[in-house]
């Protein structure tokens, strides 16, 4: 079983900054990463990286958006710059294992035109 705790979010105006993070506990962890979900769109992916070290990073946020993983903390931090009123969403952590997914309990993000 995989806990996931997430912290950061909040309102900023267009073009600020912010950061959240989100540390997960557990074992066999590969993939880490963050999803969002804007009123009455379905949650979409924003940034994930593998234990690899490869990450993906949507295109919508590609530029302004970065993700920094620590696996032996079992940390990933998204970094948002640049920020823009649609990118106003639920945040949400994402972990998966070779077996499972879990997801954290997400995180408002609000950003003021």
């Amino acid at each position: 079983q995989v806990q996931v705790a997430e912290s950061g979010g909040g309102l900023v105006q267009a073009g600020g900054s912010l950061r959240l993070s989100c540390v997960a506990s557990g074992r066999g962890i590969e993939v880490m990463g963050w999803h969002r979900q804007a009123s009455g769109k379905q949650r979409e992916l924003v940034a994930a990286t593998l234990s690899s070290g490869a990450r993906n990073i949507a295109g919508s946020v590609k530029g302004r958006f970065d993700i920094f993983r620590d696996t032996a903390k079992n940390t990933v931090d998204l970094q948002m710059n640049s920020l823009k009123p649609e990118d106003t969403a639920v945040y949400y952590c994402n972990v998966k294992t070779w077996h499972d997914e879990y997801w954290g309990q997400g995180t408002q993000v609000t950003v003021s035109s």
